[in-house]
């Protein structure tokens, strides 16, 4: 029960609710796979946000994003921080004011730089010398009374996460930002300070996602604070990455305490209490938020091998198995509480052997073809990395809350799969 959404209930005969609504019917209703998310959870992970780090804290778009969720995370306080131009349109089409906007990424095109700059992001994230450039020249064609866009170094503070290797990006040999080790940061900053069509505002840094070490977020605020100290700049962001529980067993640190580690460190590498710490998390808001509801379309014993359950999804809504061997726990929604002795690999239905969804799930010894099956936190990277691989449809997600679901993205159909095609 650890891994569910915060309103997750059993009843007597131990069918799962979410948002006071039986999975069961969900799927009969909406289909599957389907994506299940507990709007009431999602809001009081963005409130414990905005009470750990205060104004400017920033939900990060890449972990699921649609226009509900970008509405959701603003009417709790947060600012969202975006990394391409598809998401600043999605939160902008959302109503989000673009002063609540911090643009990210590593290789900004001139179209996505310019279209910041004209609807007014609050802050664009700079990652590169060649990012100062455009920029600069971007600027210098804007007429002298528009306002300066205040910009954040990206800056690497050289520590390497405990965490998986596609997703470290705080070490010295990564595509993001600038070394403070090799000097690179101080250039940056030297340039940005004498470019007058900007306002350089403060300091940025990212080690990496689904981190549980704290010691990790301890060390990178140390380095990011020594650094800071120096410059005098008002603001510093540290990021996000905190990590959260997928199996059993498994424990991550809260927002809360997240950011009280953050802040101890930071004060004693004497940065004073008046710059705003802010930080992004992503994973942390909507992961456990979500759990994902499949169909079982077929059984394959392999006596002395194992045995195989296929879903009607798979890779195509959640390629986090195939990309990071990522672990996921799996149960029937009919009976949530129910012993499961019976070892199988869940998989989904394309055409590759790595796609697996549940490498070793334990499930009811009576299984079977047409259960709805569920594997919990898939509120992150699952929807937002999901693909038509196969030319499979990608699914529905439904947001429950006090006993009513509404449908925030619709599933695809064939239609929308033909509708680019010449």
């Amino acid at each position: 029960m650890s891994l569910l959404p915060d309103s997750a209930a059993l009843d007597p005969a131990g069918r799962l609710s979410v948002g006071g609504l039986d999975l069961l019917a969900l799927a009969e209703l909406h289909g599957t796979p389907l994506f299940v998310y507990d709007e009431a959870h999602i809001r009081a992970r963005c409130a414990e946000a905005v009470a750990a780090f205060g104004d400017g804290v920033a939900y990060a778009t890449k972990a699921f994003l649609c226009k509900a969720m970008a509405r959701l995370a603003y009417e709790e306080g947060m600012c969202l921080d975006v990394a391409t131009g598809g998401e600043l349109e999605v939160a902008l089409a959302a109503g989000v004011p673009a002063s609540r906007l911090v643009l990210h990424g590593n290789n900004k095109s001139e179209a996505e730089v310019a279209r910041a700059l004209d609807v007014g992001v609050g802050r664009i994230v700079v990652d590169s010398f060649d990012e100062i450039a455009l920029i600069g020249r971007l600027t210098d064609s804007r007429a002298s009374g528009d306002p300066r866009p205040r910009v954040l170094v990206r800056v690497t503070p050289g520590v390497e996460a405990h965490t998986h290797e596609f997703v470290r990006t705080g070490q010295e040999d990564t595509k993001f930002g600038f070394s403070v080790a090799s000097g690179a940061a101080t250039e940056a900053v030297a340039a940005l300070e004498l470019m007058g069509g900007v306002e350089l505002v403060g300091v940025h840094a990212h080690i990496g996602s689904q981190v549980f070490d704290v010691e990790s977020f301890e060390s990178a605020a140390e380095v990011l604070g020594s650094f800071a100290v120096s410059l005098g700049l008002p603001e510093l962001v540290i990021g996000g990455g905190l990590g959260v529980a997928y199996v059993h067993g498994e424990h991550a640190p809260s927002i809360t305490e997240w950011a009280q580690a953050t802040r101890a460190a930071l004060a004693n590498v004497g940065l004073p209490a008046d710059i705003r710490v802010s930080a992004e998390p992503g994973r942390a808001i909507v992961a456990s938020a979500a759990i994902t509801l499949y169909r079982v379309g077929a059984i394959k014993e392999l006596p002395g091998i194992r045995t195989y359950v296929a879903v009607d999804g798979g890779m195509s809504d959640n390629p986090r198995p195939v990309l990071y061997g990522s672990g996921y726990e799996a149960f029937l929604p009919r009976e949530a509480a129910a012993e499961r002795p019976r070892a199988v690999r869940i998989v989904g239905k394309h055409c590759e052997t790595g796609d697996v969804v549940v490498d070793e799930a334990h499930v009811p010894a009576d299984l079977a073809v047409g259960d709805v099956l569920a594997t919990p936190v898939t509120g992150a990277y699952g929807y937002s990395m999901a693909s038509n691989y196969n030319k499979v449809p990608r699914p529905p997600v439904v947001f429950v809350s006090r006993g009513e679901a509404r449908v925030v993205v619709r599933g695809e159909t064939v239609e929308d799969l033909l509708r680019l095609d010449a």
